[in-house]
């Protein structure tokens, strides 16, 4: 365990900045909580973002709590993408990159298995448990036009900004005997939002003009459990041959039901009388509000999963996930039951690896991913829902850290999304991790 404080070290240190995170130029992150942050890591969103049904001696798996049991190493896992967006609409285009880090994971096996090894038994049972923090949502938005007074007022601007979000600590556990696990993540969610609208007249000197401002701060906890089936389909086969690749197929459920939050708002109107000279005073109409109370509701889930894998050759699988948002509601944002609607969302993936045992050649020792997902979003614009869907590609390097096995994960995420809205999106997002592996943690040891 001599490598645990480093672990720990750089957990505390590296949470305190994905607060700092910054999004996307997202017009529709204004609806809802923002835009939703996908809870997959790095090495499923290279294959689609499956994850229902996923399970890993080496990665953590946070869509599926019941994943944790299946751990055999401690993992630290790290995230960042970088993504080129372009935004278009039937007369204009605008590009631009951004890039964040986008979560932060410690996940390790209750009780190591090289203390079986040490004992000479094998356990039906083993545990699990996570430590996480990542991003819920993102607002990030920066618009303006341009429009004509109809009082001979000339030109005026209009803007539109946002930023903010919400973040989620999670703490997970999970417990596996023979063929099924179950699990559970308990989280607390923050986070605030802040909107800005102002009108701006630019031809006429000694004007009264409008500054609207609204934030508010969010917090609630949220909780999923998630069940695992794992069933060896070539047992026989094994126990006739050690030699034998063990053939998996892996069923997992998904749920969480509604949960609770609270809000706390500040709006602030203002009336900004400019001068002419370059100086301004602000009007004596003046609204403030302070520490406005406020309720929401999250959406309940389900999903569903299969996974099949073939030793350590390849693997695929498929996810089904229907999320209820039309029982969402938001006091902070004045959005009420109905304003959004219910979500479903499809995912296939995999991975092949030529042999993880050679020798010869790095690359066939190489995780090569894939995956394509088609989603559909809690948001409406102009009665339809906004609709996303892309393909992926990865890699999982291996290489070695502090003498043991880890990986780093680099991806390519290409798709559109809003096609069927006014405003369209086309995107490249790469992405790359890292999982660093000890299996040193919680050994039995035989002598001091």
């Amino acid at each position: 365990m001599k490598n645990n404080i480093v672990y720990i070290i750089l957990f505390v240190c590296c949470s305190f900045t994905v607060l700092a995170q910054t999004g996307d130029n997202s017009p529709y992150s204004r609806f809802g909580i923002g835009d939703l942050s996908d809870d997959a890591f790095q090495h499923l969103k290279q294959m689609g973002s499956i994850g229902n049904a996923y399970t890993d001696a080496f990665h953590i798996n946070i869509k599926n709590p019941a994943s944790y049991s299946f751990l055999r190493t401690t993992a630290f896992d790290i995230g960042v993408y970088a993504k080129k967006s372009t935004l278009s609409t039937d007369e204009l285009s605008s590009s631009q990159w951004t890039g964040n880090l986008e979560y932060l994971s410690l996940g390790f096996p209750l009780y190591n298995p090289l203390n079986q090894l040490l004992d000479r038994e094998k356990k039906d049972v083993s545990l699990g448990m996570t430590f996480t923090l990542k991003p819920q949502s993102t607002v990030s938005y920066d618009l303006a036009t341009n429009d004509s007074s109809v009082d001979s007022l000339g030109t005026f601007l209009r803007s539109y900004t946002g930023q903010g979000g919400t973040y989620k600590f999670l703490w997970g556990n999970a417990i596996k005997y023979k063929d099924f696990s179950f699990g559970l993540n308990l989280g607390y969610l923050f986070g605030k939002v802040t909107y800005n609208r102002s009108v701006d007249f630019v031809e006429v000197d000694q004007t009264r003009e409008n500054r609207f401002s609204t934030d508010y701060n969010l917090k609630g906890f949220l909780y999923d459990i998630g069940l695992i089936y794992s069933k060896v389909l070539n047992r026989k086969k094994l126990d006739e041959s050690n030699s034998s690749n063990i053939k998996t197929l892996n069923i997992g459920l998904t749920f969480n039901s509604a949960t609770s939050f609270s809000t706390e708002s500040n709006i602030q109107n203002l009336g900004v009388y400019f001068i002419g000279n370059g100086s301004s005073t602000i009007d004596t109409s003046i609204t403030t509000v302070r520490e406005l109370p406020g309720k929401g509701k999250l959406p309940g889930s389900l999903g569903l999963g299969l996974h099949y894998t073939s030793g350590e050759k390849w693997s695929i699988g498929a996810d089904y996930t229907a999320t209820s948002w039309s029982n969402y509601f938001n006091d902070g944002n004045n959005e009420v039951v109905g304003d959004l609607r219910n979500t479903t969302s499809f995912a296939v993936g995999g991975y092949f690896r030529p042999n993880y045992k050679s020798f010869t050649s790095y690359w066939k020792r190489v995780y090569y991913r894939y995956g394509a997902y088609h989603r559909v979003d809690p948001r409406v614009i102009g009665g339809e829902q906004i609709k996303s869907q892309g393909i992926t590609f990865g890699m999982g390097l291996p290489f070695i850290f502090q003498r043991k096995v880890s990986h780093a994960n680099l991806g390519l995420d290409i798709g559109r999304s809003g096609m069927n809205t006014p405003i369209r999106e086309n995107y490249f997002r790469f992405t790359l991790g890292f999982t660093f592996n000890d299996d040193e943690w919680f050994v039995k040891r035989k002598y001091n």
